[in-house]
């Protein structure tokens, strides 16, 4: 038996987000194992790092499955990548030790929030970004950020619907600054909001995001945040942030 490791890279646009459902929607997780299926010949069961909602991207979406096949891992991922569609990718494929779990082996993830933020929105980025004409100010919104580091309770950041118990999470970092977009003569103004943390709770980093954008809209002051965080109350959270401009950008092993 062999425990491989997948690195997937997908546009979340067209999708009803990574975990297969009831319905017959489309799901990341679904069009992967059916092409696994196709490739190896068993019934695959894919473990994640965690389940990604409908709209939301991937640049290092992390899973891993159990086979018996001998393919080498490395033609897995030509075969599979010559079967998904175009939104999905399979950046990487590797062997790791069986005891491997894309879930519980992992010590953090971090999420990437792309915002453009300037008087008119972008042809090219409509999928992949908020476009917000509202002028932010990036100082108020870095020491707003300065409050959701450590460790918390983040049930006021978690949206209803999330059968978690354990709403304790920790911050680690988070980093706002502005990026270049490389494949335009045109200087968009866009903004990321990277958010590193042990883990995440259902629409958490959307959440901090939209909070972070009232701070920065001079919206809500910095110094509240610390009180909404005690608070426990959704009602005082800023609103969700949409789900086109986030990324699950990396998990650390």
């Amino acid at each position: 038996m062999r425990n491989i490791k997948l690195t997937i890279e997908y546009n979340g646009t067209n999708y009803a987000g990574w975990q297969i459902q009831k319905n017959t929607r489309l799901t990341i997780q679904g069009i992967v194992e059916n092409a696994l299926g196709k490739i190896i010949q068993e019934r695959i069961k894919l473990i994640a790092s965690g389940r990604t909602d409908a709209g939301v991207h991937a640049a290092g979406q992390v899973a891993n499955f159990k086979t018996a096949s001998k393919i080498a891992a490395k033609n897995i991922q030509k075969a599979l990548n010559s079967l998904l569609p175009g939104d999905i990718r399979i950046v990487n494929s590797e062997d790791v030790p069986l005891q491997f779990h894309a879930r519980f082996s992992a010590k953090g993830k971090t999420y990437r929030y792309l915002i453009l933020n300037q008087d008119y929105p972008s042809a090219l980025l409509r999928d992949y970004c908020y476009f917000l004409s509202y002028k932010l100010d990036l100082n108020k919104m870095r020491r707003a950020a300065k409050a959701f580091l450590g460790r918390h309770d983040f049930s006021a950041f978690c949206a209803s619907g999330s059968s978690v118990k354990d709403t304790i999470r920790t911050i680690k970092k988070i980093s706002i600054k502005g990026i270049n977009y490389p494949l335009s003569p045109i200087s968009y103004h866009l903004i990321s909001v990277d958010i590193t943390a042990d883990g995440f709770l259902y629409n958490m980093a959307r959440s901090i995001v939209g909070t972070l954008l009232e701070a920065g809209r001079s919206k809500m002051e910095p110094v509240s945040i610390s009180g909404i965080l005690n608070s426990q109350k959704r009602g005082l959270v800023g609103p969700t942030a949409p789900a086109s401009g986030l990324f699950l950008f990396k998990v650390d092993y």
